[in-house]
């Protein structure tokens, strides 16, 4: 389990940033920024989201990488959240925060795109699995925490709002036992990399390829925590936007 809390700044409490792998969280972490993450696990998400009563935050921001549905977008492309939807569901993204958080990353060195996400409980791993969940949605990208994190703001009146970088493209398979090969605090387990490298569920081509794209992803992901600075970029607007519906 990932909990990593830092309330320094002027607000009385952090943005929460809702993540799913380590190295996200370690990204995220700052000034005025709290993190959470579950290792790719949402129900775990879940738990521990629940936990936090109250939820000591006063907006909810997943971020952290994506794959691709949109076959425009690239490894390193950055998508702010318009929405999430998942199970029919779309849940919006506090349109003044997106906007705020758009204009500070326009200045970066990577394509910024206002988009949906769509959010799934299981790793969405074939090309053609990809294309079939754009055409159900319409988002641009996929990941295993937005939808988590909306539902927590959605219930506690927060704003909720997604900075996601796009890893996997539309285009290009991840391999499933690569997928599944994390720890519960969201580090890599390398020894199940290596199982599946034995096994041969694994190709080494395929993990050259997702490590290429994870360079690209997490190199934009970096610029962006840099853009974004305390409390990662949301502004705080005031009572007013408790009615996030």
């Amino acid at each position: 389990m990932i909990v990593v809390e830092d309330t320094a700044g002027p607000s009385p409490h952090p943005v929460l940033a809702v993540t799913g792998l380590a190295r996200e969280a370690r990204l995220a972490a700052g000034p005025g920024v709290a993190t959470v993450g579950a290792g790719g696990n949402p129900e775990r998400l879940r738990e521990m989201l629940r936990a936090r009563t109250p939820p000591g935050c006063r907006a909810v921001m997943s971020i952290g990488i994506a794959g691709g549905l949109d076959p425009a977008l690239a490894p390193g492309d950055v998508v702010v959240a318009t929405g999430v939807v998942t199970a029919g569901v779309r849940r919006i993204a506090h349109p003044d925060v997106a906007a705020a958080l758009a204009r500070r990353l326009a200045d970066g060195a990577f394509r910024v795109v206002q988009a949906d996400l769509a959010g799934v409980d299981a790793a969405v791993l074939s090309p053609h699995a990809k294309a079939m969940l754009h055409a159900a949605t319409g988002a641009a990208a996929v990941d295993m925490e937005s939808h988590v994190a909306a539902a927590f703001a959605d219930g506690h009146g927060l704003p909720f709002c997604a900075v996601r970088v796009v890893c996997d493209p539309a285009d290009r398979a991840l391999p499933a036992a690569i997928a599944k090969a994390l720890k519960p605090n969201g580090e890599p387990d390398l020894l199940a990399v290596l199982s599946a490298l034995a096994r041969r569920s694994a190709k080494v081509g395929g993990l050259v390829r997702l490590a290429r794209d994870s360079s690209a992803a997490f190199a934009s992901l970096g610029r962006c925590r840099a853009l974004l600075g305390f409390g990662l970029g949301v502004p705080d607007l005031g009572e007013f936007l408790r009615d996030v519906a």
